[in-house]
């Protein structure tokens, strides 16, 4: 999906993975550039150059490598991906690497975005499953103080972005969650149950991999002094690392009820299996005495007692039916029927 937002249709860049590529002065947008004139604007009076990439080929790295003198080992993470989030410094230029989560069809599908950040640039290139960065340009350009404040005002913009995206994910989990917990003391086949609380459970701690080391990234972000970043945007960052850290500990508390959700299905699917043998036991003692004394008139000996009686049938089937009905009212008793 291409950021259109202030383009346009003349302006588009006609190679392909460029999203936009816009420079920046004094907090202000001037216009649309080229990728070819990177290195003749970035830091030239000022000025800050975002270019956005999607999924970039080989050939169009090895272009902004050359105009930005990039090092080829972060070219080469740019353009591979599949990087654990980390943040590195290669000579004066910032590269760091985020785990993007986006819903798409009520599933979580996860991507990457890389930022190469240096004197008067930032490249962000996005892989994979990713909003668009689009509102993050539209917000930093209705800001102009913001902007104002250099690359890493937009830095902060793409961090916070992708550490907001993670909230709707929350929201959605909790809501299953919530329906689990209700639906924990019903009678719906604990197996289904468990199949849901597993499924979240994986997911959570796949989420977790990628919010984690977002933690350590602002923290290194707030607290050192890194090339091209502005000690006026401290208390941005500061606010980034609390929003990953509430999505870190929101996954941690998920996680917990997940857990205690599971043991507590697993606890009542023992008690009701436990409820069905004493039933199946109860039921199974109480047959027996009728078919014990049955067994034992159905023998055919001569001499049994009370054979010959007249009354000697209808009083078997009242003790069968009297020791029948005690043993039902005593398992009533004792909550095993």
């Amino acid at each position: 999906m291409l950021d259109l937002v202030g383009i346009e249709p003349t302006d588009l860049p006609q190679r392909q993975g460029i999203v936009a590529c816009v420079l920046y002065r004094d907090g202000q947008r001037v216009r649309d550039v080229g990728v070819e004139e990177l290195g003749a604007l970035a830091g030239q009076e000022g000025g800050i150059v975002w270019l956005g990439l999607h999924e970039p080929d080989e050939g169009l790295l090895a272009i902004v490598k050359a105009q930005l003198s990039l090092q080829d080992l972060m070219i080469e993470d740019a353009h591979l991906a599949h990087q654990r989030p980390k943040l590195d410094i290669y000579d004066n230029v910032l590269f760091i690497v985020l785990r993007t989560a986006q819903l798409v069809d009520k599933e979580v599908r996860y991507g990457e975005t890389q930022l190469i950040v240096g004197k008067g640039f930032v490249v962000s290139i996005r892989h994979g499953a990713s909003a668009s960065y689009a509102e993050v340009r539209l917000r930093c350009e209705r800001s102009p103080e913001l902007l104002r404040l250099g690359e890493s005002a937009i830095m902060y913009a793409i961090l916070d972005f992708v550490g907001d995206l993670y909230f709707p994910i929350i929201d959605k989990i909790t809501e299953e969650l919530e329906v689990i917990e209700a639906d924990l003391f019903s009678t719906t086949p604990a197996r289904e149950k468990i199949e849901c609380i597993y499924r979240l459970r994986a997911g959570l701690l796949k989420m977790r991999r990628s919010v984690s080391p977002m933690i350590e990234i602002c923290n290194q972000l707030r607290r050192h002094d890194f090339p091209a970043r502005s000690s006026a945007v401290k208390p941005y960052f500061r606010d980034v690392h609390d929003h990953v850290l509430l999505v870190d500990e929101a996954i941690l508390d998920l996680r917990e009820r997940l857990t205690a959700a599971f043991e507590a299905s697993l606890l009542l699917s023992t008690a009701r299996q436990n409820d069905i043998v004493k039933k199946l036991g109860s039921w199974a003692a109480i047959l027996a005495v009728p078919a014990a004394i049955g067994s034992i008139y159905g023998m055919n000996f001569k001499y049994m007692p009370e054979l010959e009686w007249s009354f000697g049938y209808p009083a078997v089937l009242l003790l069968m039916l009297a020791i029948c009905v005690t043993l039902y009212y005593l398992f009533r008793r004792i909550a095993w029927l």
